[in-house]
């Protein structure tokens, strides 16, 4: 290796560590804060928050990486221009492609380590950081419950005056809101002088035992003018046990479990033979009801007070193509009535299979998606580079002001595109391979446009060609006296 490429590596090499490790640091506490309320108040010790942080921190590369590779490129190539390091290089001999060559060849390995990376490592840590958030209640039962506030654990708001013992299990000053199943508010409160968290890792409930206590319930009667009395029931126990269901210790995991499922767990051949199995099911149920609905769909011409002999006969009398001239106008409201009830029942079994089939098409696409998007993840370290390096060379400004402006336009950008792609996408407008890749289509004109213009020394913007139309009407208007 050259004097100049050891050059031209090690300057991008400083500067690409330099902005990935500020920029990680910065998603990773855009992590925290979007995890604050399972992090916040539940005794978490240093472990386990470093483990939460660890399993999370794969997921953030993917977003990191490519604004790294722009980011370094225009400060590097922005640097060697406004230092005239690149106008030395040309003065040499050396041309701009010249210089690229061996940082292409280190984005060409970084692209393989961003799709083994992503194909590998962060489904890894995907599963465990999913299976994390669920079984944190079950390494230690008293996270579930912090001290001397409400916590929402399903159709319960429980809290606590103390917590005590080596895990926080033994409580005390336990007061309880049951939500009602009808949806009208907490009727049932439950006070307790003590209680227990009793937990199994191999189990999915915990108990709360507790100890002293007693129980209110409103009470509803059925008769209005009875209501404002507002009646309740009161009895004390000696003990009582509550199962709690994990699953719903925190809504919030939940609720990403459902989104994220399992196909961000999944590399690339296991991707493909789910969406295989997909398909197929989708393929055997759409099958299946065209041949149910077909069989179902008849026209309902014999009334239900006439006889088959009958029907036959009237139809045989019948010289008119109508069906139902030989019936009475009571045997036609009946049948008509039939057919009406039949076509109903048609079309709502048709419209909920509809929207049973789009949600397994979404399902599809959106796993479809995620295959395209490792590899957009290699893509983009490309795309990056050829953005970068060239608007960094005609920009000439090195640095973190400029550069930076330009970075997250660009990075904006290409963000915005993908998840507009995405969630189209999703929604069957498009296929999933355009969606991924349409950030990627969108900007790489750009890319190649910059570099055009870089390796043949032309700023962003002719301004020569811009004013020199009105430059030729001025000429025009006030002409010379020579």
């Amino acid at each position: 290796m050259k004097i100049l490429d050891k050059y031209l590596l090690k300057s991008f090499l400083i500067t690409f560590t330099t902005v990935f490790v500020i920029l990680f640091f910065i998603f990773i506490l855009q992590t925290v804060w979007l995890f604050i309320t399972e992090l916040a108040g539940k005794d978490l010790d240093f472990i386990m928050i470093i483990k939460f942080l660890l399993f999370s921190m794969p997921r953030i590369i993917p977003l990191v990486l490519p604004l790294s590779v722009l980011l370094a490129s225009i400060m590097t190539f922005g640097s060697f221009s406004e230092n005239y390091e690149l106008a030395a290089m040309k003065s040499s001999g050396i041309s701009l492609q010249r210089c690229f060559r061996t940082l292409i060849v280190f984005i060409s390995l970084l692209s393989i380590v961003a799709f083994m990376f992503a194909n590998n490592v962060i489904p890894y840590a995907e599963y465990k950081f999913m299976s994390f958030r669920r079984n944190i209640a079950q390494v230690k039962p008293a996270l579930a419950i912090a001290e001397g506030q409400f916590n929402t654990v399903g159709v319960y708001n429980i809290k606590v005056n103390k917590k005590s013992g080596d895990k926080g299990n033994f409580l005390s000053g336990v007061t309880i809101h049951k939500k009602s199943l009808m949806g009208d508010g907490n009727k049932t409160v439950i006070k307790a002088k003590t209680g227990e968290l009793i937990s199994n890792e191999e189990s999915n409930l915990l108990q709360l035992v507790l100890k002293d206590g007693y129980y209110y319930e409103d009470v509803t009667p059925k008769k209005y003018e009875d209501r404002e009395k507002m009646p309740f029931v009161k009895s004390s126990f000696k003990r009582d046990i509550i199962n709690i269901d994990l699953s719903k210790l925190n809504t919030t995991a939940v609720e990403d479990t459902k989104d994220a499922n399992t196909k961000g767990m999944l590399d690339v051949s296991e991707l493909i033979y789910t969406i295989d199995s997909l398909s197929k099911s989708k393929a055997t149920e759409t099958k299946s009801f065209s041949e149910n609905i077909n069989q179902r769909v008849t026209i309902p011409i014999v009334s239900t007070t006439t006889s088959t002999n009958d029907t036959v006969k009237k139809t045989k009398k019948s010289n008119t193509k109508d069906p139902l001239a030989p019936f009475t106008d009571d045997e036609k409201a009946t049948v008509y009535k039939n057919a009406l009830a039949n076509t109903q029942s048609t079309v709502a079994s048709i419209n909920g299979t509809l929207s049973d089939l789009k949600l397994k098409q979404k399902n599809i696409n959106s796993h479809e998606f995620v295959i395209y998007e490792k590899f957009v993840i290699a893509f983009a370290c490309f795309l990056m580079f050829f953005i970068g390096a060239p608007l960094g060379a005609i920009i000439r400004k090195g640095g973190i002001g400029l550069p930076i402006v330009f970075a997250v336009l660009i990075f904006i950008t290409f963000h915005f595109i993908n998840t507009f792609g995405k969630r189209i996408s999703q929604e069957d407008g498009l296929t999933p391979f355009v969606g991924a890749w349409m950030s990627s289509f969108i900007l790489t004109p750009l890319a190649l446009l910059l570099t055009y213009r870089a390796i043949n020394d032309i700023g962003i913007i002719n301004m020569d060609r811009i004013t020199e139309p009105f430059q030729k009407l001025v000429k025009k208007l006030f002409p010379s006296k020579n």
